[in-house]
């Protein structure tokens, strides 16, 4: 197999690369806070989401003393093909389960999933291990209750960019409990190396937003913290969708490598052209990418389940 990057798009992508291109020519480079200052500046200034039909429930679930609210999402006139949970993006200090109200509306309705999206706690304010700790309570209820809840026990996680993070670190607890419940994984452009020690790592090494969620902790190369150094083997079916582009390509290929050196089944997508965050964006490589995700999906989440 050759390993070249240009070996690891698929053709049909490069002809969406001059419309994408366009669009971020357009568009300033984004950058995340650099301070607490700003941090609270940004979150001030904040959009309010996008309304969706139907609204999601809104529920406080508890398992074993531990609660944490989610935002459901189900399908309208269907039954329910599996249980999708959900880890928004943002920094690990930005962002809320709202804001994925439309993409998780759509997988929905696209797929027939029940979309549980898990509103943790942020750092600064909540540093590691509060939002590590949130999302494995959320997949312990899911794994409890799915099955009397929707009628199904088909379950996957993903996220993106800090809530792939998230979705690999509640992945890896689970794993190491013995708990096998979760059958695929979809992680886009999440950053595995929060320590900054690996070379892909130290891109990003000037970040504020390592420091507001690793807080006090003693070692930034816990695995906990920082997937890329974990024992990876037992772990699902995953899809990892990253741009060109990205500042995390490197990081993700380092990732996607060792998972597949551990036994993991990988699919690792590369979209030409594209920045971080990209799927969120209104180009035509973003839409092949959500079509791209909706049928990995699909095909690993067994409607008889």
């Amino acid at each position: 197999m050759r390993l070249g990057l240009a070996d690891l798009i698929d053709p049909r992508l490069r002809v969406l690369a001059d419309e994408s291109r366009a669009f971020y020519e357009k568009r300033s480079a984004g950058r995340g806070p650099n301070s607490l200052e700003e941090l609270r500046a940004v979150r001030s200034g904040a959009a309010d989401p996008a309304p969706v039909s139907p609204p999601p429930v809104e529920e406080l679930v508890t398992i074993d003393g531990r609660r944490v609210p989610l935002r459901i999402h189900t399908p309208v006139g269907s039954a329910v093909n599996g249980v999708f949970l959900e880890i928004h993006g943002g920094g690990f200090y930005m962002g809320s389960a709202a804001d994925s109200d439309v993409r998780n509306r759509r997988l929905a309705d696209t797929l027939g999933l029940a979309v549980a999206s898990v509103e943790y706690r942020l750092a600064p304010e909540h540093p590691w291990p509060a939002a590590p700790d949130d999302c494995e309570t959320a997949a312990l209820w899911l794994i409890e209750n799915a099955g009397h809840r929707f009628g199904t026990a088909e379950l996957a996680v993903g996220g993106f960019s800090a809530g792939a993070t998230l979705a690999m670190t509640t992945l890896l607890r689970l794993r190491d409990q013995g708990v096998t419940a979760f059958d695929c994984a979809v992680l886009q452009f999440g950053t595995y190396d929060l320590s900054a020690q690996t070379p892909a790592g130290r891109l990003i090494a000037d970040e504020y937003f390592l420091e507001a969620y690793a807080g006090a902790a003693p070692d930034r190369t816990d695995p906990d913290l920082s997937p890329i150094y974990a024992e990876l083997s037992n772990l699902p079916p995953t899809l990892m969708v990253v741009g060109e582009a990205d500042i995390l390509l490197q990081d993700n290929l380092a990732m996607a490598a060792r998972l597949s050196a551990s036994g993991v089944e990988i699919d690792l997508r590369i979209y030409p052209d594209s920045p971080h965050g990209f799927t969120g964006h209104p180009t035509p490589m973003a839409r092949a990418a959500i079509g791209d995700i909706h049928t990995w999906l699909g095909s690993h989440l067994s409607p008889a389940g």
